[in-house]
């Protein structure tokens, strides 16, 4: 329970873990400081000066009590008073103990009186600026004392508590600059890594520490890596995709010149289905093609694209709710829902999308009317060549496998995810683009 409520408000940064990884140390030295400083200053040295004092005060009361009389007693009282800087009064009784809340040494000035000095009365510690009264019954009577209050505490004490405070700032900034610094080689990798999962390369020089610089050359190698590996994919397929064109051209001419039978028929019915599989090869590929991001209306552009796939098919346009434009990728967003609405049109008898603009994503939801996906077989579908055919209506063909692959791929340039669920209001497959904004 303590350990799940410390994570919630824990900082989430770097930066901000590191600040507090910095800052309890120094918080705590500086408090067992003050407390230590204000238990041996306010309350030891204190109690040593106030006891000097009260030996003064005695030998004073000792020359009281041997003098006959009361003027002769003020008189040796004086004599002995005046060197040790203390004034003698007779006292009119009026003195009561009393201090500031906030005079933590006047506590202890009290106690080591109340204590340690026979006779004694009452201690004023506010009735006189820098003075303490001291009320003090004698065999000649009451008698007032006024010390003063530099011989019963240190001076200006809290001057210790403000420069080890302002000390304590000061290097605390100077540690969070610092600190500041060593962090910004840190976000910058960052902003690169995020920014190459979403699809985007952004410039990056390796720089800071040495662990931060080693991290940032295996990115930068990694990434190397990784475009060399797209690159090549990318050509290969093309390849392999452009230069079976010819052969099935020649075979499409030839059947044309054939009569028209079952057998050509099956015939023209193979090379169709080969020539989809090829665009749907070249579509893939186009998938890993860079493209610039540009600012559009989500809304309008789903609208649209359901306008121009609903002649002849039966695509209808969901509700669309929010507003504003964002940072995306038409062509390929456009590939990625175009594949999805074949799907839906395909595997059911009609197909549904919506879009919703919101604060934190935009959600792009296509669903359809067919038969769905099992729930523990939507992972498996999200895999290349992947075809669930008893799950799917067949009635209007197969595809190749990689509509819901080029979608989930295209989903993850924009640094977001394609979800399948079920669909409520058509009982088929909920298939759903998340892009966060």
């Amino acid at each position: 329970m303590i350990a799940r409520v410390l994570k919630e408000w824990m900082p989430q940064s770097l930066y901000g873990r590191s600040t507090l990884i910095l800052l309890v140390p120094v918080m705590a030295i500086l408090l067992m400081v003050t407390v230590v400083f204000i238990q041996r200053l306010y309350e030891g040295v204190t109690e040593q000066m106030t006891r000097a004092v009260v030996h003064e005060v005695e030998l004073i009361l000792d020359r009281i009590e041997r003098a006959p009389d009361a003027g002769t007693a003020m008189e040796n009282a004086l004599d002995v008073a005046a060197p040790l800087g203390i004034q003698i009064n007779a006292s009119d009784g009026t003195v009561q103990t009393n201090r500031h809340f906030s005079d933590l040494s006047g506590r202890t000035v009290i106690a080591v009186f109340e204590s340690e000095l026979k006779g004694v009365t009452a201690i004023d510690l506010v009735g006189r600026d820098k003075f303490a009264r001291l009320s003090v019954e004698t065999d000649k009577g009451m008698v007032e004392f006024l010390v003063p209050r530099s011989r019963l505490t240190a001076r200006n004490p809290h001057q210790f508590l403000v420069l080890i405070g302002f000390t304590a700032i000061l290097m605390t900034v100077i540690a969070l600059i610092y600190m500041r610094n060593q962090m910004r080689p840190v976000r910058r990798l960052a902003v690169a890594a995020e920014a190459f999962g979403k699809g985007r390369v952004v410039p990056y020089r390796p720089a800071g520490a040495a662990e931060v610089r080693s991290a940032g050359t295996a990115f930068l190698d990694m990434r190397d890596r990784i475009e060399r590996q797209i690159e090549q994919r990318t050509m290969m397929l093309s390849g392999v995709s452009h230069d079976l064109r010819s052969p099935l051209t020649r075979l499409r001419l030839g059947l044309s010149l054939m009569d028209d039978n079952d057998e050509t028929r099956a015939m023209n019915r193979d090379l169709s289905d080969m020539e989809n599989m090829l665009e749907a090869f070249l579509s893939f590929a186009r998938g890993d093609a860079p493209e610039d991001p540009e600012r559009i209306d989500p809304l309008d552009f789903v609208s649209a694209l359901v306008k121009r796939m609903a002649r002849g098919q039966p695509v209808l346009l969901g509700a669309l709710e929010g507003e504003g434009t964002a940072m995306l990728r038409p062509q390929a967003l456009q590939r990625a829902l175009e594949n999805l609405i074949t799907n839906a049109v395909r595997y059911g008898n009609e197909a549904r999308v919506s879009a919703k603009v919101a604060e934190d994503g935009i959600r792009f939801v296509v669903e359809d009317s067919g038969a769905g996906i099992p729930e523990d077989q939507r992972d498996v579908v999200l895999k290349p060549f992947s075809r669930l055919v008893e799950a799917r209506n067949q009635d209007s063909g197969s595809g190749v496998g990689l509509g819901l692959t080029i979608a989930t791929d295209i989903a993850r340039q924009h640094g977001g995810r394609l979800e399948l669920g079920h669909s409520k209001d058509l009982g088929g497959l909920r298939a759903e683009i998340v892009i966060p904004r």
